[in-house]
């Protein structure tokens, strides 16, 4: 009974900021995606694992209505898309390991490259209907509240653009990182507006450093890029 009470104590640890309580575990959460995040600019397969571990801690923060949390709203949205993450993670996590195998030692696990039209083509097309379908299920559940239109919208689109840059990631696209630049821009003013304050910091913070990320995986594209095969000489001269 001694170690569950020590659990207990710490799974709903409280810190309080000003007149806002917060958990503990959304702090820490948000610290392991940042470190993630670092690790993944770095082409680190570390990157995934330390990911999936953030990913736990959030979801008991956002999944409020299965656990104690002080928020007044539980998002549901945000709650699945750790799920997604989790299972995008694996896949990423065997992607970046499986490329590695093929690398000389040293060497980031893989090299950036921007998608091609076709994919492009294809992952907008994909996340338009997603969102669609996203924000009319996130209505139909409910959150439990009279929450207005533009909520469920909003939610759907943090979903769902979030998997597609973790996928985008994975992948080792560079599109990845203005994906999350638009996630940004519409999650952070709903995490503040719902009362998570640790994970909206981090989000606006993150934003600096998804731009950063931007520009050192588009200059590894450009500088490590495979170089195309010379043409051949003309067998006539």
């Amino acid at each position: 009974m001694h170690v569950v009470d020590v659990w207990n104590d710490l799974f709903t640890a409280e810190l309080q900021l000003g007149q806002h309580t917060i958990l503990w575990r959304e702090v820490v959460g948000n610290l392991f995606g940042i470190a993630s995040a670092i690790l993944g600019m770095r082409r680190l397969v570390w990157a995934w694992p330390v990911g999936i571990i953030g990913n736990v801690f959030l979801f008991t923060v956002f999944m409020g209505v299965w656990f104690a949390t002080p928020q007044e709203h539980s998002l549901f949205g945000q709650a699945a898309r750790q799920v997604f993450f989790i299972i995008t993670s694996v896949y990423g996590w065997w992607a970046w390991n499986k490329s590695l195998r093929t690398r000389a030692k040293g060497e980031p696990a893989i090299t950036p490259r921007w998608a091609s039209a076709r994919e492009r083509t294809a992952y907008l097309l994909a996340a338009a209907g997603l969102v669609v379908l996203c924000q009319w299920i996130f209505q139909q559940v409910g959150v439990g509240w009279p929450a207005p239109d533009w909520y469920y919208w909003t939610d759907a689109w943090i979903f769902v653009g979030s998997i597609l840059a973790t996928y985008a990631m994975a992948r080792g696209w560079v599109d990845f990182w203005l994906v999350w630049i638009a996630v940004d821009l519409v999650g952070v003013p709903l995490l503040w507006h719902s009362g998570y304050y640790p994970s909206a910091i981090m989000y606006a913070a993150y934003g600096a450093f998804v731009a950063w990320g931007f520009f050192v995986w588009r200059r590894a594209a450009r500088d490590e890029a495979p170089q195309a095969a010379p043409a051949l000489a003309d067998s006539t001269t």
